[in-house]
């Protein structure tokens, strides 16, 4: 019996790696090349930031022109995400598992883990402030001109243009399928949606569906105005009054005068902490404008966001407590997961357990497009 158990842990661990590749959508699409030694709850990982340089003239001299600073900054990933997914497997699924099988028990469990990865990076949305399309309006209904405005807003931003990715929710994905833009090969070079109903890479992105797309309930509401007649260009914060309801953070505005796009980053009664800086000198009164509740589906390039996971260190007490222990990582999702075989009284007790992190790290390489 016992080397039946150290038989079925390799399998049901490559079955469940597997399984798990194919319900999770943005940990295969964001950066993940940070995942690296064993880790623990807790520990962090520092994602360096580089500053921007301006090219110089070269002009010959004795002496070499003075040194430049450059300032670069990190974002810290913290692994502060572990969750399991335990289930029990009778004899007979066990033998299941060394024919090929896996069970649902096991299928429901990387269901849950799947679920909560994607909806825990989604739930980075929070600091994009690029936007486009309209507020509680299905996008894609008759043209693309959501995604043609939220490709717009990455190069105004200066997001590189390789890799980009689209992602939507089935209402928006079902919408885009439908249009003559990615139905026919004349326009996009290939039949894919035809073939196997994925849009794939189009107009310098890869499109992608994801049924854990959030979405955003914006809460300034009411009358909600400047009160400041010194907010000047770089300023960070402002201060403001009016019969308004205080926005939160992820809520996206506009300031009279200015077509900028801004997000909330944190609130008061009084003062709004935002991103990006002003554009622009906003006047005293000037009138802020949020967008409705939307769902947030997203253009982004990939290094606006970054996940990491790491195997949990192993202990030398797991198999004297009778317990085996074994990880695995899959190149193609960029996941790695644990498997933990336990026997209890007259039951074998299996868990799945997964240690992540996730941070918006660069967010001018994203925008919503609003639904």
């Amino acid at each position: 019996m016992a080397n039946t158990w150290t038989q079925v842990i390799p399998k049901l661990l490559a079955q469940g790696l597997l399984a798990l590749r194919e319900q999770v959508v943005m940990p295969k699409v964001v950066n993940s090349e940070y995942n690296a030694l064993a880790g623990e709850k807790g520990s962090t990982i520092d994602v360096p930031i580089p500053s921007s340089i301006t090219a110089a003239a070269v002009s010959p001299a004795i002496t070499p022109p003075a040194n430049t600073d450059s300032a670069p900054t990190k974002v810290s990933i913290a692994l502060d995400q572990w969750y399991e997914a335990p289930f029990f497997l009778t004899d007979k699924e066990r033998m299941e598992v060394m024919d090929g099988t896996i069970p649902m028990q096991a299928s429901e469990a990387i269901r849950a883990l799947a679920n909560n990865v994607d909806s825990y990076i989604w739930g980075k949305y929070v600091g994009v402030y690029g936007y486009a399309g309209t507020a509680g309006t299905t996008p894609f209904a008759s043209a693309l001109t959501a995604f043609t405005d939220a490709r717009k807003q990455l190069a105004n931003q200066l997001a590189p243009m390789e890799p980009r990715f689209v992602v939507l929710d089935p209402d928006a994905e079902a919408n885009a399928i439908n249009l003559r833009a990615f139905q026919d090969a004349s326009y996009g070079g290939g039949d894919g949606v035809i073939a196997n109903g994925q849009i794939g890479r189009k107009l310098g992105a890869m499109w992608a569906m994801s049924q854990n797309v959030p979405t955003h309930t914006n809460t300034g509401t009411g009358t909600i105005l400047v009160n400041d007649a010194s907010v000047s260009v770089g300023d960070t914060t402002l201060t403001w009054d009016g019969g308004g309801t205080a926005p939160a953070s992820g809520d996206v505005f506009t300031v009279a005068g200015d077509t900028q796009t801004y997000v909330v980053s944190s609130s008061t009664s009084t003062v709004i902490t935002m991103f990006p800086y002003a554009k622009v000198a906003w006047a005293d009164n000037a009138a802020l404008t949020f967008k409705a509740t939307h769902v947030v589906n997203l253009c982004f390039h990939r290094d606006a966001f970054a996940f990491a996971t790491r195997p949990l260190a192993a202990s030398d007490d797991d198999r004297r407590l009778g317990s085996l222990v074994e990880s695995a990582f899959d190149p193609e999702s960029g996941l790695t997961l644990r498997l933990e075989l336990t026997r209890q009284h007259k039951q074998t007790r299996y868990s799945f357990d997964i240690l992540y992190g996730a941070q918006l790290i660069r967010r001018e390489l994203a925008a919503r497009i609003a639904g």
